[in-house]
């Protein structure tokens, strides 16, 4: 067999690995979402708290959820930018106060 009939080799991750890890991923950021919550409520008794780490929740299982469809990559980008806000909205509501 010459070279330029073989297929070329994959690099990174196999799709199933992708999809493995964003799922861990997910289900690792859920947890800590959820024990952060739970510190949070014990400090202070804001709904806005309630309502930043609830969305923070909802987007990680939605990436959950589309990690296991297959779509990884949207899995990504909306676990990140869900954590990302979350975590800026929370700054700006203690940097009012």
């Amino acid at each position: 067999m010459s070279e330029a009939n073989s297929a070329p080799e994959r690099q990174g991750l196999t799709p199933r690995r992708a999809r493995r890890i964003r799922i861990v991923l997910s289900t690792v950021i859920m947890v800590s979402v959820g024990a952060v919550l739970a510190l949070r409520l014990d400090s202070t008794h804001s709904v806005l708290t309630m309502g930043f780490y609830g969305v923070a929740l909802i987007m990680s299982g939605s990436a959950l959820v589309l990690s296991k469809a297959g779509r990884t990559r949207v899995a990504t980008a909306v676990l990140g930018t869900g954590v990302t806000l979350v975590l800026a909205a929370e700054w700006a509501v203690a940097s009012l106060r």
